[in-house]
């Protein structure tokens, strides 16, 4: 805690400073103050939790001063000290609800049992006021959930009772818009609290004459109730909504929608609707994009007919023809990147049957590879935006047509064991004799024979595939080293660690973060 003395004769400021052993009863800074004015200054730019103040001072005097900053630190605890036994200063202290009244000459057991019982009260104000704001945000939670749904005589009587229980006026005048913020499941760490950042941007409204109560719904999604006792500002929202993008960017990929500008608490719920629909289309944009009604105007073709390309690139994967290949991915991301026509689930489906393509091509074709193995649905499920789902399996293309290039002259043999390690790397388990069962070989052959062909044992090729995924897996930040140990084989964090620096010459942290810059 920070302790302020305030005192014109500074004689009595620096015996007081240095009769106390402040450290010990909890006070890590002391500062000071020659009169009420500068007394003012200093707890503007300090902001102390106890003040030890005279009451008689040149310029503005301890009563006058402490009125004034009780405006803007009302938690703070005052101690007045004098050498005047003045009934009438007596009766003001005990107004601005001063601990104590200290008498000059000053006798430091009396100070130190003063600030003591400063510190003890500044305590229980805390205490107090944290659970009277924690009851504040589940109030101000409860009401912005009620604005989620549409209106009726019902919710509009719970939200008069609400809204009145926070002191916030919400009537037919009041302006509304809602901002909604899907967040990814992958919150990097050191991140803010929600609280923490609904307290700042409160603080940021402000300016523009705008309030704000926020809900959390599905673990996925925020809803922020933008309110204003008039219409709100075309330029308030749009600085609102930048203040979102920089504060959320900064930990985590999201999608967000701001809803209509609408006039009436009758209304709230059509804001909210607005950004609903909005946010259906996020999908389709880049990450960390903010889709307003605005856009919405922007023209649109009116073919809806959802593209069916499948056929057409399974004859390319399966032709070797990347030009054409591309081509048809090229086509597909002009249709859908930051279309309003289609909803995601029909494209994602469209998106599994390609993805199908390529394995079925795999298999056919004989193309073995170091891609990752995680089923489809779970790589769909991965990707945050159509962006990121596009270029997913723009990426896989891309290396289907390299590993097939690089098959082209491969033993068959040589291909079923590769194809069988890249489908069971992940396995602890997995040996040489696994291997040689599933092409119908002894072991000793298998080993012998995979050596001449490729030029390393299998034991090698095994720890480099299973290496290569972990330097895959590291450099996406969602999965911790742990689970990646686990991922690719190793129950053994540390004998993983230890493989994995034999081979790149980092360990798996020093890797991520220099992959991660």
């Amino acid at each position: 805690m920070k302790l302020l003395i305030v005192d014109d004769e500074e004689l009595t400021r620096t015996g007081v400073i240095s009769s106390v052993d402040w450290k010990s009863i909890g006070i890590s800074e002391v500062i000071q103050a020659d009169d009420g004015v500068h007394g003012l200054d200093a707890a503007r730019l300090h902001r102390p939790e106890i003040i030890l103040c005279d009451v008689r001072m040149p310029r503005m005097d301890g009563i006058a001063m402490l009125e004034r900053m009780e405006k803007f630190l009302p938690d703070s605890v005052p101690i007045f000290m004098s050498g005047y036994s003045d009934k009438e200063y007596l009766k003001a202290a005990i107004k601005l609800k001063a601990v104590n009244y200290i008498e000059k000459p000053l006798s430091p057991s009396e100070i130190k049992e003063a600030v003591l019982e400063a510190r003890d009260l500044y305590m229980q104000k805390m205490h107090s006021r944290r659970g009277e704001n924690l009851k504040s945000m589940e109030t101000a939670s409860q009401l912005a959930l009620l604005l989620t749904t549409p209106y009726s005589a019902d919710t509009g009587r719970s939200i008069e009772e609400l809204s009145g229980e926070l002191k916030l006026t919400m009537n037919a005048s009041t302006g509304f818009a809602a901002f909604i913020v899907k967040m990814d499941d992958s919150v990097q760490p050191g991140a803010p609290s929600f609280a923490e950042i609904y307290e700042e941007f409160t603080g940021f409204l402000r300016q523009y004459h705008m309030n704000c109560i926020y809900t959390e719904k599905k673990m996925q999604y925020l809803v922020y109730f933008l309110f204003g006792q008039t219409e709100l500002s075309a330029q308030g929202i749009k600085a609102a909504g930048e203040f979102l993008k920089d504060r959320f960017q900064s930990f985590v990929r999201f999608s967000m929608a701001a809803g209509e500008n609408v006039i009436g608490v009758a209304k709230a719920y059509q804001t909210y609707a607005s950004a609903v629909i909005l946010l259906q289309n996020s999908f389709f944009f880049p990450e960390d994009t903010l889709i307003t009604v605005e856009e919405k105007e922007e023209a649109v073709s009116e073919d809806l007919t959802m593209p069916s390309p499948e056929k057409d690139f399974a004859e390319a994967l399966l032709l070797g023809d990347g030009k054409a290949a591309e081509e048809i991915l090229d086509s597909l991301s002009g249709v859908f990147l930051g279309n309003r026509r289609f909803l995601q689930n029909p494209v994602k489906d469209l998106y599994y049957r390609l993805f199908l393509c390529l394995e079925e091509s795999r298999r056919h074709q004989k193309v073995a590879g170091s891609e990752r193995t995680d089923s489809i649905a779970e790589t769909i499920a991965r990707c945050f935006t159509f962006p990121e789902l596009h270029q997913t399996l723009a990426d896989k293309t891309a290396a289907y047509f390299r590993d097939m290039a690089e098959s082209q002259q491969e033993n068959p043999t040589i291909f079923l064991i590769k194809q069988y390690i890249s489908q069971n790397y992940m396995k602890e388990t997995l040996s040489v004799k696994d291997i040689s069962a599933h092409v119908f070989l002894s072991a000793s052959y298998v080993c012998t024979f995979f050596k001449n062909e490729t030029g390393r044992t299998l034991n090698q090729y095994i720890t480099e595939y299973r290496m290569e995924k972990a330097k895959q897996l590291l450099q996406d930040s969602r999965y911790k080293i742990a689970d990646i140990s686990s991922r690719v084989g190793y129950s053994d964090g540390n004998y993983f660690g230890k493989s994995f620096k034999k081979h790149t010459g980092l360990s798996p942290s020093e890797y991520r973060e220099k992959n991660l810059q």
